[in-house]
């Protein structure tokens, strides 16, 4: 099962976050968010991560060129759609990403359902909030194609057992206030996955 950690702001929580186990690290271009992080400071993190380590950059009514820039210009290997786009801005989209489903109800649950694709709780302020999605919502739907993000953290690890969800995405419930990691929780939460999933 594969982990990303989201949120990164800094490098000591980057390279804490590699030590306990995560595949992707996300950093967030939404000026409004509290883990906000500017490009540039972004760039001088990824500079230093390991070979195997995805970065991956949300961003939140951008225009297809503006993300596509910020990813070339500070090495992202996948952009995170975290709003309602049309085909056009995909067509777009020269950067490989990932649409993000803001789930309300089971029946958004299957957009997008042939595409690999991050689903997470409607929230007004797009994520990071720590609202989970109902999980009898995904009983007797294909999940292999599913991120699940919101509402994740090391206690509810072993609920998910009887799904087959692609990857975690998490990021408040591996902090010790928003923006800040705690690397235990981190440890913590990786080794629950591996444990249970």
């Amino acid at each position: 099962m594969r982990v990303k950690i989201c949120g990164i702001t800094n490098l000591q929580d980057a390279l804490d976050a590699i030590d306990a186990g995560a595949d992707a690290l996300g950093f967030v271009f939404y000026e409004k968010s509290p883990r906000y992080i500017n490009p540039n400071d972004a760039r001088e993190i990824i500079k230093q991560l390991p070979p195997f380590v995805q970065s991956v950059g949300l961003f939140v009514n951008a225009y297809a060129a503006h993300a596509d820039f910020i990813a070339k210009l500070i090495g992202l290997n996948l952009i995170q759609v975290h709003f309602e786009a049309d085909d056009q801005f995909f067509n777009n989209l020269q950067t490989k990403h990932l649409k993000v489903v803001r789930v309300k109800s089971k029946e958004d649950l299957l957009l997008y359902k042939d595409q690999y694709r991050i689903v997470d709780a409607f929230v007004e302020s797009y994520g990071g909030e720590g609202k989970r999605i109902n999980l009898d919502w995904f009983k007797d739907i294909d999940c292999s194609k599913i991120i699940l993000a919101g509402g994740l953290n090391t206690n509810i690890i072993e609920e998910l057992k009887d799904f087959n969800f692609y990857a975690l995405d998490i990021s408040s419930g591996v902090e010790k206030s928003k923006g800040i990691k705690d690397k235990q929780k981190m440890i913590n939460f990786v080794q629950q996955v591996d444990k249970y999933l």
